[in-house]
């Protein structure tokens, strides 16, 4: 694991950075490289308000508060990882800027006339995958709740006109995610694909997807150098304002 803990038991870590701590025994998805990946990669420069979907522990809306000025909404269908998001969001500094609500995505854009600048989402990307006797977990992990085409329907009719859209997913979902783009008349302006060390496959994706058709950018990002525990460059530089060691 390439994570920092705060360690109360092994059962329920907490997960601290440098400017906030996430509580996480109460949810069945703990935090993950993929969230600290995403929430640390996602450009919020200039966004005023942002929309996290699927907060789970409420980690990359506390990212995202700590690196923008914006409003942070974030929504969560379990209810018991929305009771600890909403927590977590009460005792950081941004308290003020982050609301939660527990309702799903599709309620949400029923309820919802806002536009967002900024939609970022770690979505359960499990499909056919043998689900877990757990059914929060199983709801955090497989896509039955959140399939991937009607997060990029509803976040094109969310966004506002220059608004962006983040997300990880597996790497060999990639030609996929650029055909369903295409869709919904949505564009993928930038791509960084992740490798665990440069002589592995790439296991992640990370995606800005928007409704501008702008040149493609794309990058690779290793996580460590040939050795364990060895990060590289890129990736000290992307996290390093939230591990504790880095």
């Amino acid at each position: 694991m390439l994570l920092n803990f705060q360690k109360n038991n092994k059962k329920h870590a907490s997960f601290k950075c440098k400017k906030f701590t996430v509580e996480q025994s109460e949810t069945a998805m703990k935090v993950g490289t993929d969230g600290v990946l995403l929430g640390a990669w996602a450009d919020f420069s200039n966004a005023r308000n942002i929309l996290d979907i699927g907060t789970g522990t409420g980690l990359i809306a506390l990212m995202a508060a700590q690196r923008s000025n914006a409003e942070i909404t974030a929504i969560e269908i379990e209810k018991n990882a929305a009771i600890q998001a909403l927590s977590n969001f009460q005792n950081s500094p941004w308290s003020l800027r982050l609301t939660l609500e527990t309702i799903s995505l599709a309620d949400f854009f029923l309820q919802n006339t806002a536009k967002f600048d900024s939609i970022v989402c770690n979505p359960p990307y499990f499909s056919n995958s043998l689900k877990n006797p757990d059914s929060d977990r199983t709801l955090a992990r497989h896509n039955d709740t959140l399939p991937l085409d009607d997060l990029l329907k509803l976040s094109e009719q969310m966004l506002s006109p220059a608004g962006k859209l983040s997300i990880i997913l597996p790497g060999d979902t990639k030609n996929a995610i650029f055909k369903s783009c295409e869709k919904y008349g949505l564009f993928v302006n930038k791509l960084t694909e992740v490798k665990p060390n440069p002589h592995k496959e790439i296991k992640r994706i990370l995606l800005e997807i928007s409704k501008k058709n702008n040149t493609l950018q794309q990058n690779i990002l290793c996580i460590e150098l040939a050795e364990r525990h060895c990060y590289s460059d890129d990736y000290i530089n992307l996290t390093k304002d939230f591990y504790l060691k880095m």
